[in-house]
């Protein structure tokens, strides 16, 4: 082949040379047994029709690129928010390298998970062994102070009982009595991401905090919690803090994973940086309440905070856009008798002012959207403050409650009346409503390339440009560390979109002599 020392050159352009050309060619010939071409753009162009839409919307039992990650995915990202913590996972070895490579990928950062590595014999006799072993390896070769331990889907379907196995590790000498070691089950073929992030959350403030109720009360630190939910920008967690310090309330973060994905390179690596304290957390119940920033995917930690530490929940939406930012400041200024201050304010007046510098070329402008349900019902709100009309809302893990929730949500604007919101859908479905009934732009993570490339195949009239913005980013760099919530995430959204209507209008006009008619420069 044609790669050489001193000439190294990336997938592209390499695999264009003649060599691999035939490669590949030669691969099909031989070995892939493909139908003649003829065939293959007679089936594609048939899937690109109203008539492939309905039977797609009739299956039943096939999920093809679905929207969502599995359970114990969620769960070790919560673990990741506490400090020096170790998040263990029991399970194959498998399922703990897709952890892995997925949040090395987004957060381009190593992560420190580990597994149990459960095989055939574990499947049919119980995984206690390998949870005894995999403690006692863990507690003494990591250096953590906690270890936070969640289930794939072997574990589950056997009925492995963490909680029993967890005693008697401790029972009989594998690890410490007083070594912390909560524990969440995450069944990965229920639920998705964000609910295995809440049964984490859950399972640690259950851990240090249930039998730990004696003297505690709402208030009593001063502080107001805060649960961050399934957040992969870290920006938001810094926007949120910055918040709540220029307000000058003090707070708690209730899994704060910032530091840890994102550690600077000077030569030291740091398996644990940053994080929850376990003091923070046996704490918390003495907050003045607790604010769930993603409220509809935080049902059991909602149920505990309110059962077990009495905290009357705030009934917010997550802050996103222009008025449920509003709302959240507002709801903080009254549980703690804090002003909103000046500066914010200001920041506030400066996202109306980017609003309406780029309102003439968002007005009207039509985008489908998918991702989790918090996430879609704030960037939906925030689409129509822009005055952008949304039209196909995909969220895989929403159920009824998301629904309901989005119908009211588009009913509330004149901008929302074409919009429909498909909860339990995949990125096949949406890939038929983008042929069907095609909008300008497709929002979401970087599965979504495939839906542009497939409709850019078609001809590039029916082009559908993808704006990622979500989890995961796999293929651009850095975009985890900007902001999505606040004023402040509202201005990078708003940037990120106008941005991407005017290189598509460059895209589209740039023929010279013939389309080049804007061109909006001083010549």
């Amino acid at each position: 082949m044609m790669q050489a020392v001193e000439d190294i050159k990336p997938c592209y352009p390499l695999f264009r040379a003649d060599d691999y050309k035939g490669m590949i060619a030669r691969k099909r010939e031989k070995f892939e047994e493909a139908p003649e071409k003829a065939k293959v753009d007679e089936v594609f162009q048939w899937t690109t029709t109203k008539e492939y839409q309905d039977l797609n919307f009739k299956r039943e039992a096939l999920t093809i690129n679905p929207a969502k990650a599995c359970q114990p995915l969620g769960s070790a990202l919560c673990g990741l928010g506490f400090h020096k913590t170790m998040v263990y996972i029991h399970g194959s070895q498998g399922c703990v390298a897709y952890f892995r490579t997925y949040f090395n990928r987004h957060f381009k950062e190593p992560i420190a998970f580990i597994a149990d590595s459960m095989t055939e014999d574990a499947a049919v006799f119980g995984g206690q062994k390998n949870i005894h072993e995999g403690l006692a390896n863990a507690s003494k070769l990591y250096g953590a102070e906690m270890i936070a331990v969640s289930t794939t889907c072997i574990a589950e379907v056997i009925g492995d009982d963490l909680n029993a196995f967890i005693n008697n590790a401790k029972k009989e000498g594998y690890i410490a009595q007083d070594f912390p070691v909560p524990f969440a089950h995450t069944p990965s073929f229920v639920g998705s991401h964000v609910t295995g992030w809440d049964n984490m959350e859950e399972g640690i403030l259950r851990y240090f905090t249930l039998n730990e109720m004696e003297g505690k009360a709402p208030g009593k630190n001063g502080k107001i919690n805060i649960v961050p939910g399934f957040e992969t920008y870290l920006g938001n967690y810094r926007v949120i803090k910055r918040y709540l310090r220029e307000m000058g309330v003090p707070f708690t973060m209730l899994s704060d994973p910032e530091e840890v994905l994102d550690t600077p390179a000077d030569g030291e690596y740091r398996m644990y940086a940053g994080g929850t304290t376990m003091e923070e957390v046996k704490d918390a119940p003495n907050a003045i309440t607790t604010f769930l920033i993603q409220p509809l995917g935080l049902d059991k930690t909602k149920k505990f905070v309110e059962n077990t530490w009495n905290h009357e929940v705030p009934k917010l939406n997550i802050p996103m856009g222009v008025e449920w930012t509003d709302e959240f400041l507002l709801k903080v200024s009254e549980v703690t008798g804090k002003p909103i201050p000046e500066s914010l304010t200001k920041e506030r007046g400066r996202l109306i002012d980017m609003m309406t510098d780029s309102h003439a070329w968002l007005h009207g402008k039509k985008m489908a959207l998918y991702g989790d349900p918090d996430f879609t019902l704030g960037m939906t709100k925030f689409l129509m403050e822009l005055g952008i009309e949304p039209t196909h809302i995909v969220c895989h893990n929403g159920g009824k409650r998301w629904e309901k929730a989005m119908k009211k949500l588009l009913e509330s604007s004149p901008y929302g009346v074409h919009a429909k919101a498909y909860p339990g859908a995949d990125l096949w479905h949406l890939r038929s409503l983008c042929f069907t009934d095609k909008p300008d732009f497709l929002i979401g993570n970087s599965y979504g390339k495939f839906i542009q490339r497939d409709t850019l195949h078609k001809g590039k009239e029916f082009e559908v440009p993808l704006i990622r913005i979500g989890f995961p980013i796999f293929d651009r760099h850095h975009l985890h560390r900007q902001t999505t919530l606040g004023y402040e995430g509202a201005m990078t959204i708003l940037t990120t979109l106008v941005n991407a209507v005017l290189e598509r209008l460059d895209d589209e006009t740039r023929s010279m002599g013939t389309t080049d008619y804007n061109y909006d420069l001083v010549r």
